[in-house]
């Protein structure tokens, strides 16, 4: 067995084993976000336009994520349409940054590996580094938003609270999870671009290339556009539960 299909198996073992019905959801859905994901790097590769992409398989990432994540169909329900809200707000910060910032393409740290092919491929660079950049923030957006909608239903299910205090009550959970999902992010780039650190510190880059090279740039922006957009989660999914009980009430 490779190396890939062992880890696979003893995710899927621990899983099941602290997890059991909830693991095999959460392993289900990563299986199926994988071949999403795979499905929408084929339609770009055949042409199809990376909004499109985006918008279909986009949104199918972000509904797995959530109903399989969960139980509660109150929660999952007002999870999924405030991180839509939120990608929508994404997505427009992220186009206008990315046409401003100029970071698709290849870097020159890159130039070797792609020298003997043609980049002529017909897609936009920049449209599929904006794809690239809002499918990274995908799974950020969906945890924090079940979080805090899940701590949430479980005030209402204890006591009664007034408009302020609602809407209290969803800033004080946003601010317990934003410091670890911050945590988690960084730590997470800084992982993944450690051999671009060493690479700096052997070839004496200079601060300012530093700051100016292609790669780390659009690493930050990624880090910066994911934790954005765990900011915004936590108002905007307070509102839309709190819209939601007052739609129930209006119905009783």
């Amino acid at each position: 067995m490779s190396t890939i299909s062992v880890l696979s198996t003893i995710l899927l073992i621990l899983m099941l084993l602290i997890g059991h019905k909830h693991g095999w959801q959460a392993f289900l859905g990563l299986v199926i976000n994988f071949v999403l994901l795979f499905i929408g790097i084929a339609l770009m590769a055949f042409q199809i336009p990376p909004v499109i992409v985006l918008i279909v398989v986009g949104t199918s990432i972000l509904a797995v994520t959530i109903f399989t994540g969960n139980d509660d169909l109150a929660v999952t329900t007002t999870s999924f349409w405030s991180s839509l809200i939120v990608l929508v707000i994404l997505s427009g910060l992220i186009v206008l940054v990315n046409y401003h910032a100029m970071i698709q393409g290849f870097s020159n740290e890159q130039s070797d590996e792609v020298a003997g092919f043609s980049v002529q491929i017909g897609i936009s660079f920049l449209q599929i580094a904006t794809v690239s950049m809002i499918f990274s923030s995908l799974g950020a957006i969906a945890e924090a938003s079940i979080a805090v909608a899940t701590g949430l239903e479980e005030v209402l299910e204890h006591q009664q609270l007034s408009t302020t205090q609602f809407l209290l009550s969803g800033f004080h959970i946003g601010q317990q999870i934003i410091g670890t999902t911050l945590n988690t992010l960084f730590f997470g780039l800084f992982g993944s671009s450690l051999a671009l650190f060493i690479w700096f510190s052997q070839l004496n880059y200079s601060l300012e290339q530093i700051i100016n090279n292609q790669i780390l740039g659009q690493a930050l922006i990624e880090l910066l556009m994911s934790f954005l957009g765990v900011l915004l989660i936590v108002p905007v999914t307070t509102l839309v539960l709190k819209h939601r009980q007052l739609d129930k009430q209006n119905q009783q």
